[in-house]
């Protein structure tokens, strides 16, 4: 009876370390795809940065000439 409470227990053990493996997996691969995202969004807020000050210095020629 002891021995199979134990085998039991342990089978419990396995499944409970297998679903926070594919947890940890799925997590990795979220965090993936975060960093990438935040990359994105870092080339496009530059992009915007750089579209603005064109605008800027499109719309204000006078402040060049100071």
């Amino acid at each position: 009876n002891v021995s199979q409470t134990k085998d039991k227990n342990y089978a419990h053990l396995s499944n409970t370390l297998a679903r926070l493996s594919r947890a940890m997996g799925q997590t990795a691969d979220l965090f993936e795809q975060l960093h990438l995202d935040l990359d994105a969004m870092r080339t496009l807020a530059g992009i915007h940065g750089a579209q603005f000050m064109t605008a800027a210095a499109e719309l204000n020629p006078e402040r060049d000439a100071e």
